[in-house]
């Protein structure tokens, strides 16, 4: 039995306790069906006629009904396929994997425009009529922008080391990209295009940056920075919104959100925020898209430089804590590193890491 339950005006209809049925939610502009998994898996999705069928990297217990939600009439679980079958006049889906978080499982989710301009555009959940998460399809959609985030610069240079200064290196390889996007049609908006601070007050400074990513329709929101340590620690991380994985050192957050007393106390803040988010499916939506994006960069960067990958990770940093823009804070490596520390002072090295950053973002822009 199927009882339907009232979320913040959104219809949801709660499935039974078995693994392989699904719930499924009606929003403006798409139904949203998600099925628990016992793991996180991989997932790709083909649309023949009115079945979307979704191939899965593990087997679910078999399972078949049909669905009175618009947009679907059926679905149908054998093994590692998941087949919805989709009502007269639509013909679109798109799947992706949410990966387990503290109280949620593992989902697949599916989402079904229901309308002409869903199915021109990846319909996503809204809290509000103004609060959507946006992710342009191509070039002949709405002029992506994307806002590029060079961390610190005026009174806080942020690391500093006997070959470069963070400030210098995010900033340069910030106007790189600009210049790689621009080429391609994206609107690209600069949080700053010189060596300074928003505001004197680092709180108020990181406040500033985090609202250009709800300054009009902001299809990505790309922070840039350069890590520091021991003189032995080196590689290239991506991180996007999250509370931090176990055994996680809190320094990178800590001092990206400020340092300091004012570091460790927007790092708690932003850690029960991302607590907040799990139940939330618009930010749900949103970290979906940051971590595909995440994915992408960080893959392009090892790909293009041969740095040591450390990964990609969720911390709680405030800037990209944004709960309707795509956001991601890219570790270009350690300038206090004794290798990785002149590489980054090279404007050879700086050009292949905005190289492999613009590729992601036109990738996930679905730019060709």
């Amino acid at each position: 039995m199927r009882l339907p339950l009232l979320v913040s005006g959104l219809t949801v209809l709660l499935g039974t306790s078995a693994v392989a049925v699904p719930r499924v939610g009606t929003h403006a502009g798409f139904t949203r069906v998600v099925f628990t998994l016992p793991k996180t898996t991989t997932a790709s999705m083909k649309v023949s006629g009115q079945t979307a069928t979704v191939s899965l990297g593990l087997s679910l217990p078999a399972e078949q009904g049909s669905l009175n939600a618009l947009g679907i009439t059926g679905y149908a679980v054998t093994g590692r396929m998941v087949t919805l079958t989709l009502a007269k006049g639509h013909a679109q889906a798109k799947a992706s994997v949410l990966p387990a978080t503290s109280g949620q499982p593992a989902r697949l989710v599916i989402d079904v425009p229901t309308g002409t301009a869903a199915a021109r555009v990846p319909a996503r959940p809204a809290a509000s009529p103004t609060a959507v998460v946006t992710r342009p399809v191509s070039r002949q959609a709405a002029r992506p922008r994307v806002v590029l985030d060079p961390g610190h610069g005026g009174n806080d240079s942020g690391m500093a080391s006997a070959w470069v200064r963070e400030a210098d290196v995010n900033l340069a390889v910030s106007l790189l990209v600009r210049q790689e996007l621009v080429k391609r049609g994206v609107d690209v908006v600069m949080t700053r295009s010189s060596d300074r601070h928003l505001n004197a007050d680092k709180r108020t400074d990181l406040d500033l940056r985090s609202r250009l990513a709800t300054t009009g329709t902001v299809s990505a929101f790309v922070r840039i920075h350069t890590n520091a340590s021991g003189p032995g620690v080196q590689g290239i991380e991506t991180f996007y919104f999250g509370q931090p994985l176990a055994g996680q050192g809190r320094s990178t957050a800590v001092f990206e959100n400020g340092g300091g007393a004012v570091g460790e106390a927007l790092t708690r803040s932003m850690t029960n925020s991302a607590q907040g988010m799990l139940g939330d499916l618009l930010a749900q939506a949103k970290l979906s898209f940051s971590r595909q994006l995440a994915q992408q960069v960080q893959s392009n960067l090892i790909r293009a430089t041969g740095a040591v990958s450390r990964g990609v990770r969720t911390d709680a940093f405030y800037v990209i804590s944004n709960p309707t823009t795509p956001a991601v804070l890219i570790e270009l490596g350690f300038g206090s590193h004794p290798v990785e520390g002149p590489k980054l002072a090279q404007p050879v090295y700086r050009q292949r890491l905005a190289g492999a950053i613009s590729k992601a973002l036109l990738a996930f822009l679905n730019i060709k």
